[in-house]
């Protein structure tokens, strides 16, 4: 396990969560409507589609959504890790500004 994965507390591993579950629910329902709509294509297009059993056209359809639940999820953490990161980053840098800015008012004074 990376050290990174361990040192998150579980407030942000709840966040990390529920942005994933966002994602996964939004890519379930858009990749849902795109099955759903080339579904519909399908039956009035083609013959080999109108031929599939039910059984096979609802593991297509939910296919679809698993896999967009997948990938859309997938981005979402990815695009929340790069948040946090910046944040991160951000939340060191203004500590290490105002250790120099109480180092340099300490200076001021002594002088």
């Amino acid at each position: 396990m990376s050290a990174s994965i361990s040192r998150r507390t579980s407030h942000e591993q709840s966040v990390a969560q529920s942005e994933a579950l966002r994602g996964a629910t939004v890519g379930a329902a858009k990749y849902g409507l795109v099955t759903l709509l080339l579904g519909v294509v399908g039956t009035f297009t083609s013959p080999i589609y109108r031929g599939l059993t039910v059984q096979f056209k609802v593991f297509l359809q939910m296919s679809g959504m698993t896999l967009g639940g997948w990938i859309e999820a997938d981005r979402r953490l990815r695009s929340y890790e790069f948040w946090r990161l910046r944040e991160t980053r951000r939340e060191n840098d203004e500590r290490v500004w105002r250790e120099w800015e109480r180092m340099i008012g300490e200076e001021k004074k002594g002088e």
